[in-house]
């Protein structure tokens, strides 16, 4: 038998692409003229993106002429992408921006188009116009490789910095030392990443940190990193650890029990706060906010007088980030010392006396010397070195700084809190010690593996054991160090990997 054919079911009309895109509204930027690439884009994003564009008041060009100022592509390999547009051949090029999507991206959130920046550049990578191209010898070492607080690929560094805490908070040392690693070579070049197939040379860069790389270039953003800062946990952790005496475990528990913010840690019974705990607490608002280098000259000043009060030949350096060059930092660090041996065992304890005598010492967590030469060299490297060394909350009066506390607005109290650490080596570790707590982490922690791996030898903030002659060497400066190692010396203001 015979079926009747069954009438052919209609076909669903798709919906348009402009769907939802205001219709055209006059133009507002005379100046702009937009001209999409659709290699790459397709003709229906296409179509959308101007659509997009035009309801916003800015004028899309259909054709490449010299009338167009913005050139926006989707496709960020610049050989290929300049190739094509030289075909074209617009009697301009040389004057027109040529863009990546992330500059129309901002353009359209903002409903203006945005300053033009060089991470959303497309460079023309001809022979005639050839951006910096990375030489092979940049060295997985940072301690071989000078790096200032000039960051040139900041928008990077800032994504990975990013990722480096999330993994540190979840205990994942790899990854993180992998995106430490990287941002540490990119903080050390002299020119700005603007594609990734500038960066094929360059050392410690894995498929991950490419991966943000690249979704920066085109998107002028990583949406991992996105994900991350607006993820509930993360800003948890990151908010109860800027407490001072609260380390990635305790926030982590607090967080288990439902504790999201700092006045929920004070308001629950049961949690018992540390004596640290209790005055970062309570001095929150003055040590989470940055120092300035006014202000740990003025620290710096009032130490050295307590220690020469103490004894006429006491040696004072300030050490860390300011010691590095930078501006601001989230502490205060100094190494205190005497160059008689021996004497610096009590040379903290008294310091704290006359701090405290001053009726400026706000805290003090004193950690009395384990250093013993004789258990070294330790093939085990500790985040803290044997020495003597105090962790204080200091009083600073405003009138002690030159050109005024670093404070916020409305603060009219005239002094703030300020985070310092002490810490008192033996004049003959005087150099290690300098050398460790100079930093940076990075700079360090390269510098002892390069010790261990290129030289044979064993480096920390105590001292430098040479395993092929089974010796200690002695040395009274940070050049002596950098001599056994076979380095070249860098100054503390290219140490900040």
């Amino acid at each position: 038998m015979l079926r009747a054919p069954v009438a052919p079911r209609p076909r669903k009309r798709s919906r348009p692409v402009e769907a939802g895109v205001p219709k055209c509204a006059e133009a507002k930027f005379e100046d702009v003229r937009i001209f999409l690439v659709e290699r790459k884009m397709g003709s229906s994003r296409r179509s959308f993106l101007t659509q997009l564009a035009r309801s916003k008041g800015f004028t899309v060009e259909d054709v490449l002429s010299d009338a167009v100022t913005h050139v926006v592509s989707e496709d960020i390999r610049a050989s290929s992408l300049w190739t094509w547009l030289k075909s074209r051949a617009p009697p301009n090029l040389s004057t027109i921006r040529v863009l990546n999507i992330g500059w129309f991206t901002d353009s359209m959130r903002e409903g203006r188009p945005v300053a033009v920046e060089t991470r959303h550049l497309i460079q023309d990578v001809s022979p005639e116009v050839s951006p910096p191209t990375p030489v092979t010898t940049v060295s997985q070492y940072a301690c071989q490789r000078r790096t200032t607080t000039e960051n040139r690929n900041k928008v990077f560094t800032d994504a990975f910095e990013v990722l480096v805490e999330k993994y540190e908070f979840s205990d994942m040392e790899g990854p993180s030392l992998a995106f430490r690693r990287a941002a540490s070579v990119l903080k050390s070049l002299p020119w700005e990443v603007r594609s990734l197939q500038a960066t094929q040379h360059l050392p410690c860069l894995g498929e991950h940190t490419k991966a943000v790389m690249e979704d920066i270039l085109q998107h002028g953003r990583s949406f991992e990193v996105e994900r991350i800062l607006s993820d509930e946990k993360y800003q948890t952790l990151k908010l109860l650890t800027s407490v001072f005496g609260v380390g990635p475990k305790t926030a982590e528990k607090w967080q288990r029990r439902g504790l999201r913010s700092l006045s929920d840690v004070l308001a629950e019974p049961g949690i018992q706060l540390n004596r640290m705990q209790q005055s970062g607490f309570l001095h929150y608002g003055d040590i989470s906010r940055a120092v300035s280098r006014a202000e740990a000259r003025a620290l710096g000043s009032i130490i050295d007088e307590a220690a020469h009060a103490i004894t006429p030949d006491a040696v004072l350096a300030l050490t860390g980030g300011f010691r590095r060059g930078k501006e601001f930092g989230h502490d205060v660090d100094f190494i205190v010392t005497t160059p008689q041996l021996g004497k610096e065992g009590n040379l903290l304890s008294d310091v704290i006396d006359v701090l405290k005598r001053q009726g400026i010492l706000l805290f003090c967590d004193h950690q009395a010397s384990t250093f013993d030469m004789s258990k070294l060299p330790s093939h085990r490297f500790e985040a803290m070195d044997h020495f003597a060394k105090c962790f204080l909350i200091l009083r600073l009066e405003g009138r002690h700084v030159d050109g005024g506390l670093h404070s916020d607005e409305g603060d009219s109290r005239g002094w703030r809190a300020v985070r310092v650490d002490l810490v008192s080596p033996p004049m003959d570790r005087y150099a290690f010690a300098l050398l460790g707590w100079t930093g940076s982490r990075q700079f360090e922690r390269d510098l002892r593996r390069f010790a261990r791996l290129e030289r044979g030898m064993l480096l920390d903030n105590h001292a430098l054991f040479d395993k092929t002659k089974k010796e200690f060497l002695a040395a009274t400066t940070e050049r002596d160090i950098f001599d056994h190692l076979g380095l070249e010396y860098m100054e503390p203001w290219q140490r900040n990997a």
